[in-house]
């Protein structure tokens, strides 16, 4: 596939533009879940000597800052996701000293650090809610949680009707010091998970002094993981029905989005505007609308917000082109940044979701869909695999599966799993690279056909998906309409074409995206830069292939 007319590639040097301010406003972040990266060690789990031995590698790829998924101590109940200590870090991934050594490296190469901060739940294993249980009812811990005595007779049923996200009742009834049958606690994911109270003190001064941990060691700023989910309503009351998951992010519940989530963004916003270098947070916040999540962006609380509006709109041109104008109108009013993210480690991988069971029209739709986000104003998320074209892993064995949402069986659908599968890197064989020895282990298992999809694989081969992203991230760097901004203009196209221009001083760009399974024919809007798949400019026309995106010089 010819796939651009320039040959751009990013420089090995250090990005001297490490000091620009407000580098937010169009960074491209690269996602790294720990445990599927690079394995130093052998022991089948990626950890950060692997991340750090790899950093060149997303140098080269172009990308601006990494961010880590947590590597944290925990025991691993939710992909570390429950947090037994935010000041230390897990023996599988390393040490403190790998961390700092890490951070130091990619400044070094001019890439930002980005660390998960979990301030929703923590670990069971939190010393905090293992003394909560063992003083017992009436213990000052267990107001750091949100443990309530259960409804009936004996109180044998939850205080109230709250469903987990991964299945079943968000509450779970512990066993009291005596060994009599006592509280309940409140775990909004799984039971391994208590929710904080963020009404009490103590856990707003814990993860004050958290955020300063991290930044003393140099991050360059946080994602913030449930930042919809802080605070409940007051009196915890019931929903009313079941079946609450289907409601996340549609509609609203006493649970997430609550108001008062808002003050203590302030409070880490002046946090962060004390340290020098623009260090940022990001909201992982699931809202009904677009509008609900820029309040979480006004100018003193977060920096940025995932949009999952457009992550969750499928291949159709007038919803996407919606969800784009919702998106730039509501980011607009706060002065904030809009982004866009394709995938990450709780979704299906978008080259499957946007393909179904044909593997090909899914690459041709990722490729094309990356471009398109690429091409709209604000910061985009990477997540580690997509720039090799990887598919999601649909056939992994129930025995070697980790995710308990898979294991609970209602609430989320338990396919987080086919999307952390660890990264192939060179070989023939797996791990293919993952780890330093041939044939060792790795700790989901990878298909035998990724030997095709190897980085060793895609090196250097024009038609790759590895040097499509890396050509796509240099066009990105260097044109100056691409990047930062808020607006873009829509052009005149047949149904199911999208195409916009953005305009600047020293150059303007158009992009192009044929959604429709069939070629269609446009106007050439000026010179080409780069295509998701084979474009022959015609004169004043150029047939696009289905599936297919064009940047334009314009």
């Amino acid at each position: 596939m010819t796939q651009h007319a320039t040959d751009t590639v990013p420089s090995d040097a250090p990005d001297t533009s490490y000091g620009h301010r407000q580098w937010w406003r169009d960074a491209v972040i690269y996602q790294v879940y720990p445990r599927s990266f690079a394995d130093s060690d052998g022991d089948g789990i990626g950890d950060l000597p692997g991340i750090r031995a790899r950093l060149p590698y997303l140098r080269k790829l172009g990308v601006d800052a990494v961010w880590l998924s947590p590597f944290y101590a925990s025991p691993q109940a939710d992909g570390g996701y429950d947090v037994a200590d935010h000041r230390a870090v897990d023996p599988m991934f390393g040490t403190l000293t790998d961390a700092d050594d890490l951070v130091q490296e990619a400044h070094a190469l001019g890439l930002r650090v980005i660390v998960d901060l979990v301030p929703n739940h923590c670990s069971d294993r939190h010393e905090w809610f293992r003394q909560a249980l063992r003083e017992g009812p009436g213990s000052p811990l267990r107001e750091r949680f949100h443990f309530r005595p259960g409804k009936g007779a004996g109180g044998e049923l939850p205080p109230n009707d709250w469903e987990s996200i991964f299945g079943g009742p968000a509450w779970t009834r512990v066993t009291e010091p005596d060994g009599s049958p006592g509280e309940w606690y409140l775990h909004l994911f799984a039971p391994e998970q208590p929710d904080f109270n963020w009404d009490h003190p103590a856990v707003h001064d814990e993860f004050r002094s958290i955020l300063r941990f991290w930044l003393d060691l140099g991050v360059d700023g946080f994602r913030v993981d449930v930042a919809h989910g802080l605070v409940k309503a007051a009196g915890l009351p019931d929903v009313g029905h079941d079946g609450q998951v289907r409601l996340l992010g549609t509609e609203a519940v006493p649970y997430f989005d609550q108001d008062g989530v808002h003050e203590i963004y302030r409070s880490w916003r002046r946090i962060l505007d004390e340290y020098p270098g623009e260090r940022i947070a990001v909201a992982e916040a699931w809202t009904p609308t677009v509008e609900r999540s820029a309040r979480y962006l006004r100018p003193d609380e977060l920096h940025q917000a995932f949009n999952f509006a457009f992550l969750g709109t499928g291949w159709h041109a007038p919803e996407l082109r919606d969800v784009i104008d919702r998106s730039l109108d509501a980011m607009k009013a706060v002065a904030a940044p809009a982004t866009w993210v394709l995938s990450n480690h709780d979704v299906v991988r978008h080259s499957t979701r946007l393909g179904g069971q044909d593997t090909a029209r899914g690459l041709r739709r990722a490729r094309s869909a990356t471009l398109l986000m690429l091409a709209l104003p604000g910061s985009a998320y990477l997540y580690q695999g997509e720039e090799l074209g990887l598919p999601e892993v649909v056939d992994l064995p129930d025995e070697v599966r980790q995710d308990p949402a898979y294991f609970r069986g209602a609430g989320q659908d338990g396919t987080r799993d086919g999307c952390r599968v660890p990264l192939p890197w060179s070989g023939e064989l797996p791990p293919f690279g993952f780890g330093p020895t041939e044939g060792g282990p790795s700790w989901l298992p990878q298909p035998a056909d990724w030997k095709h999809l190897t980085v060793e694989a895609q090196e250097g081969d024009p038609t790759s998906t590895l040097e499509f992203y890396r050509s796509a991230l240099a066009v990105r760097r260097e044109h100056p309409a691409l990047g930062a901004g808020q607006d873009i203009t829509w052009l005149d196209g047949p149904d199911g074409v999208l195409a916009f221009r953005r305009e600047h001083e020293d150059g303007s760009f158009v992009c192009t995206v044929n959604l429709t399974a069939a070629p269609v024919t446009l106007p050439t809007p000026g010179a080409l830069l780069l295509s998701s798949a084979d474009v022959a400019p015609a004169g004043d026309v150029t047939v696009l292939p289905a599936d297919c995106a064009v940047w334009w010089a314009a």
